[in-house]
Order: C-alpha cells, then sequence, then structure tokens
C-alpha cells in the first residue's frame, strides 16, 4: 500500500461544536459535559451525532436523565468501512455516510436506517433525480401497516421527507431529510436513509445526479494511526435493537474474519493486543480504540497527516 493510500485510509474527524476531539493515550473521541435537562437524544441532536452512536458509546449513563456537570464520550471520530474515489459509502452498522471527492472523505453524516423486515438494501446504486421541497407518496407496504396515511403528503413540516431528497436507482429508496430529529441514528425507517435537514441540504446541494452510491455493513474496522493499531467496532442489528429497548446488549465476539482483518491492518512486526482487541469488540463503543502500545519515536517512522477536521 502507497503512503497516499495509507493516508487516505486514516481515521476522519468530525469535531464537535462544543468541544474538540482528542487523542487520549487508548481512544480516539471527543467529550462533553452534560447540561441540566439534558437527555442523550437531545446531545446526539445539538452534536450532529446518531442517538445510538452516543449511546453505545456511553453504555451506562441514563438515557433520559444523564448527570448534569457529568462528562460523556462523543464518537465523533470514525474510520472508513471502505475506499472510493467520488461518491458515497454508507455503512449501515455504524449508521453513517461518508461522502468522497478525489479519493478523500470530505463530509460524514449520521443516517437513520432500515428496521427488522424493512432493512436498507446492501449492493452498488446511483443517484438518479433530487428534489427540494419533495412530496412524498407512501408505498403500499407502508400504508398497509399505517392504514390512517394519506396517499400523498405535500411539501411541508410534517413531510417525512424532511426539506430535500435524492431519489436512488432502487425504487422506493431514498437519501433524504426528515419531520423528526429522533430517528436520525436509530433502526426505525421503512428502509430509506435518513439525515438531519441541514445535513441533507449540504449534501444535496454538493452530490450530482449519477453520483456512485455504496451501501454496505462492516462492523469491525482497524487502522494505523500515529504508530498504534487502532480498533472500531459496532454493534450488530440485534445489539442496536437491544440498547433501542434498554435491555442489555449481547457481547461481540471476535471472529477468525476479525483476526484477518485486523492482522491484515498492522504493519509486519507490531505487536498487537488480543486481549485489548476481544474487549474492544465485546463492548462494541462505535469509536477506534488502540490495541498495540504507544511505540517509540524511532519506531514510528514517517507520521501520517492529522485528521482532517471536517467542520473548518
Amino acid at each position: 500500500m502507497t503512503l497516499t493510500r495509507s493516508l487516505s485510509l486514516l481515521l476522519f474527524l468530525v469535531v464537535a461544536l462544543a468541544r474538540p476531539a482528542f487523542a487520549t493515550a487508548d481512544a480516539l473521541y471527543g467529550t462533553y459535559v452534560v447540561q441540566e435537562g439534558e437527555a442523550l437524544h437531545d446531545i446526539a441532536i445539538h452534536q450532529k451525532l446518531g442517538f445510538l452512536e452516543l449511546k453505545t458509546a456511553n453504555p451506562d449513563v441514563d438515557h433520559w436523565v444523564p448527570e448534569p456537570g457529568s462528562t460523556i464520550i462523543l464518537p465523533n471520530v470514525h474510520m472508513l468501512p471502505k475506499q472510493m474515489d467520488d461518491g458515497i459509502v454508507v455503512n449501515l452498522a455504524a449508521m453513517r455516510m461518508f461522502r468522497f471527492e478525489g479519493g478523500r472523505v470530505t463530509a460524514t453524516f449520521p443516517i437513520g436506517v432500515g428496521r427488522d423486515g424493512r432493512e436498507t438494501p446492501r449492493g452498488v446504486t446511483t443517484v438518479v433525480r433530487k428534489k427540494s421541497q419533495p412530496t412524498w407518496y407512501p408505498t403500499d407496504n407502508i400504508r398497509r401497516d399505517k392504514p390512517h396515511l394519506p396517499k400523498v403528503v405535500p411539501p411541508g413540516p410534517e413531510n417525512p421527507l424532511g426539506t430535500h431528497a435524492l431519489y436512488l436507482g432502487w425504487p422506493t429508496y431514498l437519501l433524504h431529510g426528515t419531520d423528526n430529529d429522533y430517528g436520525i441514528g436509530r433502526r426505525v425507517s421503512a428502509g430509506c436513509l435518513r439525515m438531519y435537514n441541514d445535513d441533507v441540504e449540504a449534501l444535496f446541494g454538493a452530490v450530482p445526479v449519477g453520483t456512485k452510491v455504496e451501501v454496505l455493513e462492516q462492523r469491525v474496522m482497524a487502522e494505523v494511526y500515529g504508530g498504534r493499531l487502532y480498533v472500531e467496532a459496532h454493534p450488530t442489528a440485534a445489539g442496536w435493537d437491544a440498547l433501542e429497548l434498554g435491555e442489555p446488549r449481547p457481547e461481540g465476539r471476535l471472529e477468525d474474519e476479525h483476526v484477518k482483518l485486523i492482522t491484515a491492518a498492522a504493519p509486519p512486526g507490531m505487536f498487537i493486543d488480543w486481549d485489548a482487541v476481544a474487549r474492544v469488540i465485546a463492548e462494541e463503543r462505535g469509536y477506534p480504540i488502540a490495541v498495540s502500545p504507544t511505540p517509540r519515536i524511532a519506531d514510528t517512522g514517517p507520521q501520517p497527516l492529522a485528521p482532517i477536521n471536517l467542520t473548518q
């Protein structure tokens, strides 16, 4: 792998508005001090994160009444599930979208995805048309589930498509805004990919018709950054649903495929703490955690570029 390609595969940083992200000895993430009256849902919306990605990063924090003055983790550093020259990659396992230009990530957004029985399809498609202030035509399946719905919902604040929509080559599947920010970062849609309205507006203006969109599910990722190996693990669909319901989440398991992926990401001779790897995958915190020691300066070789600050 060339140095240029290696750099393009590094961690990409979304800096929270309240406090910049930082690196500790073991993990990459940001932090936030809880204010009086805030729930995790509110913090997720204000910090432009998905609800469940914030919850899995803070599994011991009360969802409805986090302690005011306490510090929580903001999972605002993300690994790429795949490299692309130009287009959009959606990682359903992380409920997150990445936009590429010239082989580099220029934006990343939290998304809402399809629920059980109405899963978002995997594969490759394209943006076939775009519409500002879209009209919603509920499908027959949706109206069977919700017979009270009208056949047509005009543009407006109660339109589930929000302010902008990008229609995909898969009929009835869209990238769109929302009339309910609480659905972002959750498995609650009928298969479409939901975004915060200002996020989809930014995407709408930057993405032309014909843009490639690849949807995949990469739950475990590994990358070397600053001379250390980091692993990022996300819950399974069952794990996300357990978090949604406030039930105990089943622990992730280190599988042979994870061992191969992590081993391939490490340069020859790098020590991998497999006990740490097993903990990262068991806990599924959704942000990168180091699984190798801090290198000596003489061992690090060429240093990678700093993570990209996507808010500037």
